[in-house]
């Protein structure tokens, strides 16, 4: 035993030098390569989080506008209002317009959920200025027709377009219809203040718009993302309050004031059960 103890032991010692060979020359093709690793894992991790803080931008000011877009219903000319949600959103695209620099040359979907929040609030907030105006839902394509960016290369700003570059965002579809299910929540909000304000023709034509988003969403079902099936939930809600609204008002709206049918419609709201949904 004592003698195979001894043969193993110059062994081990003539391969240590080896191993701090491999691990403290730097000029070793291995160590080499672990730093071209962590120099792309480095500039990765860089790229993500400014794509973060951009998305953070989206969202801040997706929501501003969508706050503002709230004051549609308490105001007798909303041109004023919904040119200045407009205006917000010109400067939300330029957010966007940044990310898609991020992205150029890169794979999106390895980015993806660093931005997907603010492209989904941006989402939520075009589609509610396009309701207000139009009275439908505008479509992905639609919403991809806006987000084409003109870059120029730096000292060719007032140079001939021959130097300029077209980039392109592409809203995903999960991105897309997961803001029109949030985009349902904030309908539902502007039928409240509609009933608050004397406005009972509001709610009935939100109560058809969000049933036909509805039943878009019940067709998609469980083949859809995850997440959208998690927000179909909150949209059940969202529709059940607007049609409770619109059931107060066609049973009992001649006979309740119309300065009490908000306080009136939001007794009933509480009175719902938060986890019942729509059959």
């Amino acid at each position: 035993m004592s003698k195979r103890e001894g043969e193993g032991c110059p062994r081990k010692n003539a391969d240590a030098p080896q191993d701090r060979d491999g691990s403290g020359n730097p000029s070793s093709p291995v160590i080499a390569v672990f730093k071209v690793f962590q120099q792309e894992l480095d500039t990765k991790h860089d790229k993500y989080e400014r794509l973060v803080k951009i998305s953070r931008d989206v969202t801040i000011e997706s929501k501003r506008t969508i706050f503002l877009l709230h004051r549609v219903t308490s105001v007798p000319d909303a041109e004023d209002i919904l040119n200045e949600a407009e205006t917000k959103l010109d400067a939300v695209r330029q957010k966007i317009g940044q990310i898609a620099e991020e992205l150029r040359g890169e794979d999106i979907f390895q980015f993806h959920r660093a931005f997907t929040p603010g492209i989904q609030e941006y989402v939520e907030a075009v589609s509610f200025l396009h309701y207000i105006r139009h009275r439908s839902l505008i479509s992905l394509e639609e919403i991809n027709a806006r987000l084409v960016f003109m870059r120029t290369e730096k000292g060719l700003a007032e140079a001939q377009p021959a130097g300029s570059q077209v980039l392109t965002f592409q809203v995903t579809p999960s991105d897309y219809l997961l803001g029109v299910a949030d985009l349902t929540g904030e309908l539902m909000r502007m039928c409240i203040s509609s009933v608050g304000n004397g406005d009972i023709d509001t709610p009935f034509q939100l109560s058809q718009f969000l049933r036909q988003i509805h039943d878009g969403f019940s067709y998609i079902g469980n083949t859809g993302p995850y997440e959208v099936s998690k927000k179909l939930h909150t949209l059940r809600q969202s529709l059940g309050k607007v049609e409770d609204a619109c059931y107060t008002l066609r049973v009992r709206g001649s006979e309740i004031p119309k300065h009490m049918l908000a306080d009136v419609f939001s007794s009933r709201t509480a009175l719902m059960d938060p986890e019942e949904g729509v059959v």
